[in-house]
């Protein structure tokens, strides 16, 4: 086996290597709360770096058993795959773009967040009864984002003082300007005059319920997800950055290769 083709089948490799990063931010979103009961990012980041990993170690298999053929077919494959992860990324990075920051709740360290602040995008894809009731029942029947907060604060200042997240701020409390009085993170008392605000209405003290039908649970779902997707893109970024790279040299090994068979070929039928 010619040196040129081990180099090629090492980068190759070094490819599928650099495509499991993106497998695994896939993998880490399907266990976070928020993109667990909203599953839109995670299982085409999961398709996409299993393809990845499978097109570069098949090209790394080709190039060992000089099989030409297959490996053009590997690189197309896996360049069509880079462009799909290209298109991706940028898709996150304009989706997460898209909106107004939190607004900060008086008196309080956390932030609260009101849904028409959020992303068009993805507002589109949580409203509507349907999606929203799968969401609801998921976030309130499979996952302890607010059963976490009872373990956690112990008096109403240590609540007030604590920097909660987006999911927890609001879906798992009345909103601040409810008024209602501080019994425990997840139970309150209603005041005399309640908010004419419809979220006010909605408040439950019963655990099932809480405020996932309120507007702004649906708001810090969202700022949950722009948030994750914005830790999931820097790593599509860096690896695609990365898979370029690798992908270039892969190129360049084979085409050097080809030409070095190429040249053996005619000084064969030169001298012969």
């Amino acid at each position: 086996m010619a040196a040129s083709d081990a180099f090629t089948a090492g980068v190759a490799f070094a490819a599928s290597l650099l495509s499991i990063p993106i497998l695994g931010v896939g993998v880490w979103l399907a266990t976070q709360p928020a993109d667990s009961c909203a599953p839109l990012l995670q299982w085409p980041l999961v398709a996409l770096g299993v393809s990845l990993l499978l097109s570069s170690a098949a090209a790394a298999a080709a190039a060992l058993r000089r099989a030409t053929s297959l490996l053009l077919c590997c690189l197309v494959a896996t360049l069509a795959l880079l462009l799909a992860l290209a298109g991706l990324a940028a898709f996150v990075f304009a989706v997460t773009a898209d909106g107004a920051p939190a607004r900060p709740a008086p008196g309080r360290a956390f932030a609260e967040y009101r849904v028409e602040d959020s992303s068009g995008w993805l507002r589109r894809r949580v409203e509507g009864r349907r999606r929203w009731g799968r969401i609801k029942e998921c976030l309130s029947g499979s996952t302890s984002t607010c059963a976490d907060m009872n373990r956690t604060y112990n008096s109403a200042q240590e609540f007030f003082d604590s920097r909660i997240t987006p999911l927890q701020s609001g879906c798992c409390k009345p909103p601040t300007q409810c008024g209602y009085t501080f019994v425990s993170p997840t139970v309150w008392i209603n005041p005399t005059s309640a908010s004419s605000h419809i979220d006010c209405f909605l408040w439950s003290n019963d655990q099932a319920v809480l405020c996932y039908s309120c507007a702004a649970c649906k708001a810090g779902l969202i700022a949950t997800l722009r948030k994750e997707w914005r830790r999931a893109d820097v790593v599509l970024v860096v690896s695609l950055l990365a898979l370029l790279v690798a992908y270039a040299m892969t190129c360049c090994a084979f085409r050097r290769a080809k030409t070095q068979e190429l040249l053996q070929r005619y000084k064969q039928g030169y001298y012969t």
